[in-house]
């Protein structure tokens, strides 16, 4: 249904989440949308076209 999609994945060679300090902004962000419900994105949902990236 969805592109695969990880967050954790390491795309660049060099993994900037080691850069961030833990109480950063980022990872309070990151939290924040991940507790969105997938049903909250039902209606974006198409049938057609190409797989869109997981919301």
């Amino acid at each position: 249904m969805f592109k695969h999609y990880n967050m954790n994945q390491v795309v660049l060679p060099l993994d900037l989440e080691i850069k961030l300090d833990k109480d950063d902004m980022a990872f309070v962000v990151n939290d924040l949308v991940e507790q969105i419900p997938e049903e909250a994105f039902a209606s974006f949902s198409r049938d057609t076209g190409c797989p869109a990236y997981h919301p």
